[in-house]
């Protein structure tokens, strides 16, 4: 029997592999207080290094089966999380209790107001929380299917594949990087943080 920790990136990949990023993914991208707790960024990126294998080291998964199932699973969960909102968002977010996912839900709205579908789909795929939120909102709100489909597939892949490829290109760059799992996926939830910290900050300056 093994222990399988859903919120432990290195948990799941080991576990399950590529269907463990599909899965994580799906529920990241768009079950809402589920997606929060689950691991986006500090996924992809262990995944794509654990594809690159060495010459002392073959790889642990096949690159090709990652970025399907990173893909699939970013894209089915926003188009699902989509529906969600389109068909309740507005009362369970009315119901809701909990501060952050609120303040996730204001902020989407608020990038969906200011930087139009297209642009908001794209661009709040590559923020943490944001990305779990948006796809409900953007029903909720009820912005055009074919709209959201086509920005959110979009965001979706170059989100999914580019965490990936980086991680892989680095893992084959730098021999036995895998041995640091953990401080990279600190480093990623750094970099991943930033654009919510940049955030924050700007909105301090203009309540001064």
């Amino acid at each position: 029997m093994i222990a399988v920790n859903p919120l432990n990136s290195a948990s799941v990949l080991a576990a399950f592999g590529a269907l463990g990023v599909l899965v994580v993914l799906f529920a990241e991208s768009g079950l809402l207080v589920v997606g929060f707790v689950l691991p986006g960024d500090t996924l992809l990126f262990p995944a794509g290094v654990l594809c690159a294998g060495s010459a002392h080291q073959p790889p642990r998964l096949t690159l090709w089966q990652v970025l399907v199932c990173a893909a699939v699973g970013a894209v089915a969960g926003g188009q699902v999380g989509y529906l969600i909102g389109r068909r309740g968002g507005q009362a369970l977010l009315a119901r809701t209790s909990s501060r952050r996912v609120k303040a996730a839900a204001a902020r989407a709205e608020d990038l969906l107001a200011r930087y139009g579908y297209g642009k908001a789909l794209v661009i709040g795929r590559f923020v943490p929380l944001l990305r779990t939120v948006l796809h409900p909102v953007a029903g909720a709100l009820g912005v055009p299917v074919r709209t959201f489909t086509l920005w959110q597939t979009v965001g979706g892949v170059l989100w999914s594949q580019t965490l990936v490829l980086a991680g892989y290109s680095l893992g084959a760059s730098v021999p036995h990087l895998d041995d640091y799992l953990l401080p990279l996926v600190a480093v990623v939830v750094f970099v991943s943080m930033l654009p919510l910290l940049i955030e924050a900050y700007r909105r301090r300056r203009e309540n001064r």
